[in-house]
């Protein structure tokens, strides 16, 4: 008798992964829960794939593979690779250099800054992802910017480790990285409206809207506005989830809580925009 909430469960996971039904149904059945088993293929998307596949096998992602690419692309008199291997790089990936999913390859490889990667990063990294050639990189990629724009959890990391990037620049380098993460998670559920709740803390089940890709410019225009010359770890941090906690009339936003002064401030400039009917 057909199984309907698997069959369900298998057509989410592709949908959300990008794998094969084969797949989705072997991460399924190991895992039982959907959200566990998208996670666990995230982790390691060839985990069924060799299932017999022994340690130090020429399947498994190849350090000297890897030391070979990264000596392609790292400086002739360092060991690193910088903006013009990055460039390379990019080409050969065919992606573009802006490109957000190349966020989430700096939060795997821990980048120490936008356009650099270091050996040991590179190795462990695109060894964890699970690939050692350019075509593997470019299939991963195709997996993270997915992954990226409709996993919450993962998101997160993301996004909190871009920090380390955009600390150190400016109000405008920190607004260029919220214009490439900001709306593929709007679009993709990486940033779903969690409901507000009631007085016994449970969740209202109103189907309240959420915040709104326009606000993304409202909130820029309010920075510009407000003269800031870069933002607060706390404010970076913690607009995520003020993002995700906030309707999309501002209505249920706790001016008592413990937000930074600037997302209040927004708050009242959002309110008078709507009231106004920009």
């Amino acid at each position: 008798m057909p199984d309907k909430k698997l069959d369900n469960d298998i057509a989410q996971f592709c949908t959300v992964t990008g794998a094969s039904a084969r797949d989705a149904r072997k991460f399924l059945e190991a895992h039982k829960r959907l959200d566990i088993a998208i996670d666990a293929y995230y982790t390691n998307p060839n985990a069924f794939s060799n299932s017999g596949r022994r340690k130090g096998d020429s399947s498994a992602p190849s350090t000297s593979k890897l030391n070979q690419l990264f000596d392609q692309y790292k400086e002739p008199d360092g060991d690193e690779i910088t903006v013009s291997g990055t460039i390379q790089l990019c080409e050969d990936l065919g992606v573009d250099p802006e490109d957000v999913v190349l966020l989430a390859v700096a939060y795997e490889l821990k980048s120490p800054r936008m356009g650099e990667w270091t050996r040991q990063g590179w190795i462990d990294g695109w060894k964890s992802i699970g690939t050692d050639s350019i075509q593997g990189m470019k299939n991963a990629l195709d997996r993270l910017r997915n992954q990226l724009a409709s996993d919450p959890n993962y998101f997160q990391k993301v996004y909190n480790y871009t920090f380390d990037f955009a600390r150190a620049e400016g109000l405008d380098d920190a607004k260029g990285f919220w214009s490439l993460l900001l709306p593929p998670a709007l679009r993709g559920g990486a940033l779903t409206h969690v409901p507000s709740r009631d007085g016994d803390d449970d969740v209202k089940m109103d189907n309240e809207e959420g915040w709104k890709e326009e606000y993304i410019q409202w909130w820029f225009d309010f920075l510009d506005q407000k003269g800031l010359k870069g933002i607060s770890k706390d404010t970076w941090l913690m607009f995520l989830d003020f993002m995700r906690s906030t309707n999309s009339t501002f209505s249920n936003y706790d001016m008592e809580a413990a937000w930074p002064s600037t997302i209040d401030d927004f708050v009242e400039y959002a309110k008078g925009r709507l009231g106004s009917g920009a």
